[in-house]
């Protein structure tokens, strides 16, 4: 690639403490076919070998542009951050422990290049395990291509896995920039999924090219309450009372609002909303009751109550984006880390 022009994709890494795979992720994204690319890493101030082995690749290959926060801003602020940093028209994230097949920038590419009306693309994928061995195919069910928002938005709410897979493929960066990205609440990639979803069509390449690695040191596995969430997305937050579902469908609506498809569209939108209210009907109801529960303890400085009761399915949070709770590894994808 040619470093005086613009790349056509920039692949987003953002990273905290990511040494035990780190290297393996890097050489997989290196490998692949398509190779007008830029990588940017952005390191959350991490204190293991991270910083040394990013530079280590950066001065061997050129594609690489290495920057490294002074401080560890929340993994939420890191994905941004890389997303901010980036030059490409197309974008992708990439977390530092999965792998993506050598074609997978490839495929996507001629998929976004034959169709304007396509806004994300996304191939296949399965879980790994520590070693890199295969475990098991997974189906994200967001092959998005109704002509419709409204039909769109509804299909992801009915098909649409809660770990949220496609957010690791290939987007169009002006669509991408429109969107809230990955905000600093629980499950704001669903809420990115649905923006998208407003703005166009997503389509799934049929090949398993994406490999998400299971390990126990997933961040998911050290969040012990919603506060722990809120400190991984921003350090400076971690008020024990959440409602998170009721903050999603929030963001739902809003997402809807603003996105400016028509007042028919947006109508049928808030209707397919409403059914993701009902079908979680129980979840909001519980969200409701942990609430009261939390705040009878604030106001009697009892001991504080376990929250994990009401999140969220594994599958809605990245990996070792950077929060200060987080061990190594990608939020659903991204909180399933």
């Amino acid at each position: 690639m040619n470093t005086a022009t613009t790349p056509r994709v920039s692949i987003g890494l953002p990273v905290y403490n990511g040494e035990r795979y780190l290297r393996e992720t890097l050489e997989s994204l290196l490998a692949q076919t398509f190779g007008d690319f830029e990588l940017v890493i952005s390191d959350n101030a991490s204190t293991d070998a991270t910083e040394a082995i990013c530079r280590e690749f950066a001065s061997r290959d050129p594609r690489i542009r290495y920057h490294r926060n002074p401080e560890n801003v929340g993994g939420s602020r890191n994905f941004c951050r890389v997303f901010e940093l980036a030059r490409a028209p197309y974008f992708k994230w990439s977390a530092h422990d999965d792998l993506c097949a050598a074609t997978f920038l490839e495929k996507c590419v001629a998929v976004l290049d034959a169709d304007p009306e396509v806004v994300l693309c996304y191939p296949k994928s399965g879980f790994i395990d520590q070693a890199g061995g295969y475990l098991s195919d997974h189906e994200d069910g967001c092959n998005l291509t109704g002509s419709r928002p409204s039909e769109r938005v509804l299909q992801f709410f009915v098909t649409g896995s809660t770990y949220c897979f496609p957010m690791f493929g290939v987007i169009r960066r002006q669509a991408l920039a429109r969107t809230t990205l990955i905000a600093p609440y629980v499950c704001s990639d669903q809420v990115l999924l649905v923006q998208l979803a407003l703005a166009g069509k997503f389509v799934e390449v049929p090949e398993r090219l994406f490999f998400f690695r299971e390990h126990p040191n997933r961040s998911i596995r050290q969040l012990k309450s919603f506060a722990d969430y809120m400190k991984w997305h921003d350090p400076r937050k971690g008020s024990r009372i959440q409602l998170p579902r009721w903050r999603l469908a929030w963001e739902f609506v809003q997402s809807i609002r603003r996105s400016g498809v028509g007042w028919s569209e947006s109508a049928r939108s808030l209707i397919a909303v409403l059914k993701w209210c009902r079908w979680h009907q129980a979840s909001l109801a519980a969200d409701l009751v942990m609430t009261v529960r939390q705040a009878a303890t604030l106001l009697t400085r009892a001991t504080p109550i376990p929250d994990m009761v009401s999140l969220p399915p594994p599958g809605s949070a990245p990996s070792n984006a950077g929060g200060p709770n987080q061990g190594t590894g990608s939020v659903a994808g991204i909180e399933a880390r």
